[in-house]
C-alpha cells in the first residue's frame, strides 16, 4: 500500500510537471497568477525549464536588437542614427545573449540561496521557472528593439519592467510557498540584487570598451 502511494505521488508529480511545461509559455502571458499556482504544485527540472522555455525567450531580445540595428541603426538622440558593421552588431548581440543567460542563472541561484532565510521552497527548478515567468513580459516587449530608438524603447520597457516587478512580488509567496510578508522582503532583496548586477554590468562594459575590448562603434 505504501509503495502504491509513493508510485501514485511520483506519477502525479510528473504529470503536474508536464502540465506546467505545456502551459508555461502561453498562459504566463495572460494568466501569470495561475501559472504561479501551478508552479507551486509542480517540481520542474532546471534543464527542462531552461531548454524548453527560458532559452527561447532569451533569444528574442538579442535577435530583435540585431535586426533593428542592422536595418535602422541605433538612434541615441543625435540627428543621424549610429550605423555599425555587421560583425560589431553580431558581437554586441552575442554579448547581450550571454548577459541574459548569466542574469537568469545567477538570479535563480541567488533566489534559492535566499529561500532558506525567508522560509521559501528551495527547488532550483522552481526558482528558475519563477524568474522565467517574471522576465517573460520583458522578453516579449523586446520586440520594440526592432526600432532601436532610445525614447521609444524606454517608453515601452519601463512600464513592462514595472509589470515584471509586480509579478515578482506577487509570484514569490505563491510559487515558493512563503508568507506574503516574507515574500515581499525576499522580492525586495532580489530587486536590490538585480539593480546591483545591472550597474556592475554597465561599469564592466564601459571599462572593457575603455581598454579597447569590444566592437568599434565609430563614435
Amino acid at each position: 500500500m505504501r509503495r502504491l502511494r509513493i508510485a501514485v505521488t511520483a506519477d502525479e508529480a510528473i504529470a503536474m510537471s508536464k502540465e506546467f511545461y505545456s502551459k508555461l509559455l502561453l498562459e504566463s502571458v495572460y494568466q501569470p497568477l495561475v501559472s504561479f499556482e501551478q508552479l507551486s504544485k509542480a517540481n520542474p527540472s532546471v534543464l527542462g525549464v531552461f531548454f524548453r522555455y527560458s532559452l527561447w525567450l532569451m533569444v528574442l531580445p538579442p535577435a530583435f536588437a540585431l535586426i533593428g540595428a542592422a536595418n535602422f541603426g541605433w538612434r541615441l538622440g543625435a540627428p543621424d542614427p549610429l550605423l555599425i558593421s555587421a560583425d560589431a552588431l553580431l558581437l554586441v548581440s552575442i554579448g547581450y545573449f550571454l548577459a541574459l543567460i548569466f542574469g537568469l542563472f545567477s538570479t535563480a541561484l541567488i533566489s534559492r540561496w535566499m529561500a532558506s532565510t525567508y522560509g521559501a521552497n528551495t527547488s532550483l527548478g522552481r526558482h528558475m521557472a519563477l524568474i522565467t515567468v517574471v522576465g517573460q513580459p520583458l522578453a516579449v516587449a523586446s520586440v520594440v528593439h526592432l526600432f532601436p530608438d532610445v525614447f521609444v524603447n524606454v517608453l515601452v520597457l519601463i512600464p513592462t519592467m514595472i509589470w515584471s516587478m509586480y509579478l515578482l512580488y506577487k509570484g514569490i509567496p505563491i510559487a515558493l510557498e512563503t508568507p506574503p510578508e516574507r515574500g515581499m522582503l525576499m522580492a525586495s532583496s532580489l530587486v536590490g540584487w538585480l539593480l546591483v548586477a545591472a550597474v556592475s554590468l554597465l561599469g564592466m562594459s564601459m571599462s572593457l570598451w575603455t581598454l579597447g575590448i569590444g566592437p568599434l562603434l565609430g563614435v
